[in-house]
């Protein structure tokens, strides 16, 4: 016994070697202990799911998700974006090196000069570079390839809008007294990269509605000219400099801005024309009374979507899959301008229908800190804090809206559809709205589609509206929808931020707010028929919930959400998987990047000397 002595008096009592055997003892019994905890932290490593902890997410999404039973779509839907995603981040490239022979492999041929200059920005920026990422570049540059190098550069230089570098030096030129500010925008961000680009003119879109629809044989025939024209030269034949404007400066003011054939007629058959010959929509009419309600299509079931959700994002954007969208978006009905060539001229612009041949750059709205599109310094609560609701607002564009044709227009569509006094009267009644039909039970078979319950649930959960009714002409005192639409109040952007679910569709073009949705904490719900230059960095059902252009998926993507814990796990986990990669992939400086690379491009096609041009110096010997 220890009796009244101290534990220290009676350890000092023992002999030597009792302590030491003493010693020994706890350092066996918690190497023990350490032992089984090894092993059984290593068995849960190794035979659970991998997803559980490969990303690091708030929702712990994947630890929830894989422990019980996925029996929605949706379910599928992101766990396929996961996947996918993991493996396009193995392609990154981390050096010089690697970055130079996947672009050979990718594109076949070298990078162009200046590729060295751009990959040190990059890695200095701790830019994720995926050669997958610039896809959109070459699609967009592929047809000029086939055009004249010196006519490309010509009419380049002398458009009305030009940012124009020269001597490591941006300019913007043109009048912009009294239009937005895109020109200084991307003179700015252009300037940024100057000093490493060759001398080279980007000429610029000023209208929101894209330009040029060049018909698919012509644009066809570009492209193979392109294709055939590829070749990694040997080291001997590269050329490492960019020729240079010279001759295309020399000629100075003498050359005035070329201007193509311009068009006003209807736009979906300047569309249908630039589709394959054998896609859905190459033969079908456009819609020639607006006035007739418009019409869904029956039995829907497109080979991008899998089980009535979209899951190819390209796909669901192309009207040339889908002849019923000719209907069901103001681009088709009545765009707010109309002036439209079907000639390939060099054009840079921030969005574009898949079919269109204008060269994408990151919209301008997306490069200003204005709140309207940005939300400002603030984006939104954590998930736990958010309002459980869905918030919209905006104005009713969307083209020309009018008394014939309204109800073709998307953004009306998507206002109708989340009133709740307007849904709950079609419920009662089994009838349509102006702007759409219910969606289909044998489709989108959930509760409260089958109890008529969506109308109540979206008196509490919707809050949407228009804050000015755009209606033509203005004197109309908008008659012809105030039976159906009133003017709300507006919200400012850090204040939707608070509401968990925002819808994004487009105005006259792309919608400029998306960007700052995704670098929100809330969930975007988006659906267009505008490309952008970020695209192929997106996975949809990842990054954001995709919707298809008709909308008729609407109700049941929100009652998956909404439905219980494992939806709204869901939900969070794609807002903040898409918050987190947004803030390393949309950056400026990953928008920097790729206008930089870009201007490299373009300046290479419009040189002579084209075919010989190439970055070698990662292939010279040491």
């Amino acid at each position: 016994m220890l009796g009244t002595r101290s534990p220290r008096d009676w350890l000092a009592s023992l002999p030597d070697s009792r302590i030491c055997s003493l010693r020994w003892q706890t350092i066996l019994r918690y190497a023990t202990i350490a032992f089984i905890v090894s092993i059984t932290l290593s068995g849960i490593f190794l035979f659970r799911r991998p997803e559980g902890f490969l990303r690091d997410s708030g929702s712990h999404y994947f630890e929830y998700f894989w422990n019980r039973t996925a029996n929605h779509p949706i379910d599928q839907l992101i766990s396929d974006a996961h996947t996918f995603h993991e493996n396009l981040l193995k392609q990154r490239s981390f050096d010089l090196p690697t970055a130079a022979a996947r672009y050979r492999e990718r594109r076949g041929r070298h990078p162009p000069p200046g590729f060295d200059a751009w990959f040190k920005y990059a890695a200095e920026h701790d830019a994720i570079i995926v050669e997958s990422f610039f896809d959109r570049i070459y699609a967009d540059i592929a047809p000029f390839w086939g055009l004249d190098p010196q006519t490309t550069a010509e009419r380049a230089a002398s458009w009305e809008y030009v940012v124009r570098v020269r001597n490591g030096v941006a300019n913007g030129t043109g009048n912009t007294e009294g239009k937005v500010p895109w020109l200084q925008l991307w003179t700015g961000l252009v300037s940024e990269a100057a000093p490493w680009l060759p001398d080279v003119d980007m000429p610029i879109n000023y209208m929101d509605e894209s330009r040029l629809i060049v018909p698919w044989e012509d644009v066809n025939s570009l492209v193979e000219k392109e294709r055939g024209s590829r070749s990694v030269k040997p080291l001997g034949e590269v050329v490492t400099k960019y020729s240079g404007l010279a001759k295309v400066d020399a000629k100075g003011d003498d050359v005035k801005p070329y201007q193509p054939k311009w068009l006003g007629e209807s736009y979906w058959n300047l569309t249908r024309v630039a589709c394959a010959p054998d896609s859905p929509s190459r033969n079908v009419a456009p819609i020639e009374n607006f006035e007739e309600l418009p019409v869904f299509p029956d039995g829907w079931d497109p080979d991008y979507s899998y089980k009535g959700y979209v899951r190819n994002f390209t796909a669901a954007m192309d009207p040339c899959v889908q002849p019923h969208i000719r209907g069901l978006h103001g681009t088709f009905a009545e765009p707010l301008t109309l002036s439209t060539s079907k000639e390939l001229i060099p054009l840079f612009g921030g969005c574009k229908l898949p079919v269109n041949n204008e060269i994408l750059i990151p919209g301008a709205m997306y490069l200003t800190d204005d709140p309207f599109y940005s939300g400002g310094d603030t984006h939104g609560p954590p998930w736990r804090q958010k309002i459980d609701g869905v918030v919209w607002r905006g104005v009713a564009s969307g083209g020309r809206n009018k008394k014939e044709n309204w109800s073709h227009f998307q953004r009306h569509r998507l206002i109708e559809m989340l009133n709740g006094t307007t849904v709950s009267m079609m419920e009662e009644n089994n009838s349509r709205a102006m702007t759409f039909e219910m969606p289909p039970m044998q489709k989108y078979d959930f509760p409260r589609r089958r109890e008529g319950t969506i109308g109540a649930w979206l008196e509490e959960f919707a809050n949407a509206g228009f804050v000015n009714l755009l209606c033509f002409p203005a004197d109309s005192n908008c008659t012809y929808v105030r039976p159906y639409f009133s003017e709300v109040e507006s919200i400012p952007m850090k204040e939707q931020y608070k509401y968990k679910f925002m819808p994004d569709v487009d105005g006259n073009s792309f919608s400029a707010r998306f960007r700052g949705f995704l670098l929100s904490t809330s969930l975007p719900l988006k659906a267009t028929i505008y490309a952008e230059w970020h695209d192929d960095r997106l996975v949809p059902w990842l990054h954001y919930a995709p919707m298809d252009n008709t909308f008729q998926d609407l109700y049941a993507i929100l009652d998956y959400f909404t439905r219980d814990r494992k939806g709204d796990k869901s939900a969070r986990f794609i807002a903040e998987e898409g918050r987190s990669w947004g803030s390393k992939v949309l950056r400026r400086e990953d928008m920097l990047l790729y206008v930089w690379r870009l201007l490299l491009e373009f300046a290479r096609v419009c040189d002579e000397k084209r075919d010989m041009l190439g970055y070698i110096d990662d292939l010279r010997p040491a």
